[in-house]
């Protein structure tokens, strides 16, 4: 096993940027405000446990019905785009149902472990040693547990000008990324 900083700095804020908990602030405490509480923990774990096994099994998967990494790569690349054009604009394109029960569906699935996250894993496979990807992970985790048990004193400490000024910073980062991972999947 090889550790190294420099994947391990780069796959974690890639998966930040991409995951976007401080962008999502909103729309948790709008999940919070509509079912009464959010199971911080129960949430950050399924979260955790649905990014690794896709890290390790997603790869199989795509090959079962015919897919190759670099294809996925390549949509998920327009994926990220979307997603940060969401961002950077402020426009809706993925709609998403808030059910009854919130802290599973949708905050772990899809909010913060949905396509983007599961197609940016399979990106950065292709680019990462799987270890310093995982450590991503792990710290990003670390991060959302962090965010959610701590919403409303962050949605005060921010503002809504602050929350805005990150999700937009964040949505650049992303529109770098997704043309970065079309640029080295296509060859062009």
């Amino acid at each position: 096993m090889k550790f190294n900083f420099s994947q391990i700095l780069s796959t974690t804020m890639v998966l930040f940027a991409i995951i976007d908990i401080l962008g999502a602030i909103p729309v948790v405490i709008e999940l919070r405000r509509k079912a009464g509480h959010i199971e911080s923990e129960k949430a950050a774990l399924v979260a955790t446990g649905l990014m690794i096994l896709f890290l390790f099994v997603g790869e199989s998967l795509l090959k079962v019905i015919g897919l190759d990494v670099e294809s996925f790569a390549i949509a998920g690349s327009f994926v990220i785009f979307f997603i940060a054009m969401e961002m950077v604009l402020g426009l809706t394109i993925f709609k998403e149902e808030a059910p009854e029960t919130v802290s599973i569906v949708p905050l772990a699935f899809p909010l913060i472990a949905g396509a983007g996250t599961m197609t940016t894993l399979l990106s950065l496979k292709t680019e990462y040693d799987t270890q310093n990807i995982l450590i991503g992970i792990l710290l990003n985790m670390l991060f959302v547990y962090f965010v959610l048990k701590n919403t409303n004193r962050l949605e005060k400490l921010f503002g809504k000008s602050g929350l805005n000024v990150l999700r937009k910073a964040f949505g650049v980062i992303l529109l770098a990324i997704a043309i970065k991972l079309f640029r080295n999947n296509t060859g062009l």
